[in-house]
């Protein structure tokens, strides 16, 4: 069937594919490194404690089957393994069935770390990559030529993403629709990056510009998508150009990179595809019957979308297959931060040597200038900042971090930057405290070297030692 395949975007998918088996790769190493301290079995929130009261029909996973933190390992590992030969070109050299079965075993192992990764793994970006990298299964290798549908349905995705997130924008923050919200989100955003100081401080017409820019990228710009080429091209270019400025003034985890790797399938690149056979009948069956599958489970997202009380990233499938999406409907004016001190004095008292321990990403030391992470995720850094918003954010995991640190956990101890206490030394005491942070003005960078200023709020966790860790938590 000639209108079952786009031989034009045959360029397309090969930029698509690659990129997005290096998301992918990103996504494998931050669950490898990462899990032991955060649901291994001594993990804050054990997978295999979670297994128990959850069936495998609610989160179908591997992990459902068996757990063990070597397993687990072993799964993210050949995670990695297996997005890296996507990323070298594996799939283009083995038979189109050999390369939807390529495609489809990152796609098993991340359902698996999702499905039972709880509140770490409760963001936007976890089941975009697996819509994502489902679609990905059927979209061929160099026996066929693109099919015209499953590229229809990445923009789908794509003008779900987009629109969504421009709905919940205008439907929720009255600074959304007054173009002032940038005024405070570069400085109230989860993990600020080295260049949101600097965004922060751009005169404030230019932060409307950015909004209203913003507006039109998300709301006009997406239905643009379906129209024929050129426009559609410049469509998706657009929406490169402003996540590519997202990437600047923010750390949001591969989140704007895999919005980008969507874009990158809706461009169609200058190229001289090969002459390839007609896609074998078995293809073209199970490529339209799946597109009629994710159509119809699209009803869900789209209702949600139009309901003047659409939510935010969720799934409605336990497969991730079709999701909602949408991110700041409202933006915090002010930021606090969650500051761990512990000491080593049998006595804990306010003049005692509490000593504070610094994170990767999350802002701490007023002196700290904050680094680039992404697209690789600091999941307890992004939790630390929900955490500041409200301890009902943190009910579930926190009091289990405060132990590991009295413990002077080695798996735990790797998401920091540094600890102050010696390994074999832990301290007898930790307590947090919360602060308000805002950044400095260009004269106060110049004098104090500081790019943040903090101002003790309140008492956050009261001195705790590791017999009190479960009565006051």
């Amino acid at each position: 069937m000639e209108w079952f395949i786009a031989p034009d975007y045959w360029t397309s998918r090969l930029v698509f594919q690659r990129a997005l088996a290096g998301v992918y790769l990103v996504a494998f190493l931050t669950a490898a490194l990462q899990f032991r301290a955060l649901i291994g079995e001594r993990g804050m929130l054990p997978v295999p404690r979670f297994v128990e009261r959850v069936p495998f029909k609610a989160a179908p996973s591997l992990f459902q089957l068996r757990y063990s933190d070597r397993f687990f390992a072993g799964c993210a590992w050949s995670g990695c393994a297996v997005s890296a030969a996507l990323l070298a070109g594996l799939d283009s050299v083995v038979p189109l069935w050999g390369a939807m079965l390529l495609w489809l075993i990152p796609w098993v192992l991340y359902l698996s770390i999702v499905n039972v990764g709880q509140t770490w793994y409760s963001f936007g970006w976890e089941s975009l990559l697996l819509e994502v990298g489902f679609l990905a299964v059927f979209l061929g290798n160099d026996e066929v030529a693109p099919p015209i549908v499953v590229l229809f349905l990445l923009r789908w995705i794509l003008f779900r993403v987009e629109f969504g997130a421009g709905l919940i924008k205008m439907r929720g923050d009255a600074c959304w629709r007054k173009l002032t919200c940038l005024e405070y989100h570069h400085e109230t955003q989860p993990m600020p990056g080295p260049l949101s100081w600097f965004f922060h401080h751009l005169p404030r017409p230019l932060h409307r510009v950015e909004v209203a820019a913003n507006h039109i990228t998300q709301l006009v710009v997406p239905v643009l998508l379906f129209t024929p080429q050129p426009i559609a091209t410049a469509a998706a270019s657009l929406m490169i150009v402003t996540q590519l400025w997202l990437v600047l003034s923010g750390n949001f985890s591969w989140l704007n990179w895999i919005t980008i790797v969507l874009a990158l399938s809706a461009v169609r690149f200058p190229s001289d595809p090969p002459a390839v056979p007609d896609a074998p009948l078995w293809y073209e069956v199970v490529v339209l019957a799946v597109a009629a599958l994710l159509l119809c489970l699209s009803y869900h997202p789209v209702a949600n979308m139009i309901s003047r009380r659409q939510v935010m990233n969720r799934s409605f499938d336990p497969l991730h297959l079709v999701n909602t999406y949408g991110a700041f409907g409202s933006v915090s004016r002010i930021r606090y931060e969650v500051v761990i001190e512990g000491t080593a004095d049998d006595v804990p008292r306010a003049d005692s040597d509490w000593r504070e321990y610094e994170f990767k990403g999350k802002p701490g030391d007023p002196r700290h200038w904050p680094r680039q992470f992404a697209p690789y995720h600091l999941r307890l850094d992004w939790l630390m900042w929900f955490a500041a918003l409200s301890p009902a954010y943190a009910g579930s995991w926190f009091g289990a971090l405060v132990e590991r640190l009295l413990e002077n956990d080695r798996d735990t101890l790797k998401l920091l930057r540094r600890s102050p206490f010696p390994p074999d030394e832990p301290p007898r005491y930790i307590r947090a405290r919360l602060f308000l942070y805002r950044y400095t003005t260009w004269r106060e960078l110049r004098e104090t070297g500081a790019c943040w200023e903090r101002t003790y709020v309140r008492e956050y966790l009261p001195p705790t030692r590791l017999a009190g860790v479960t009565q006051r938590l």
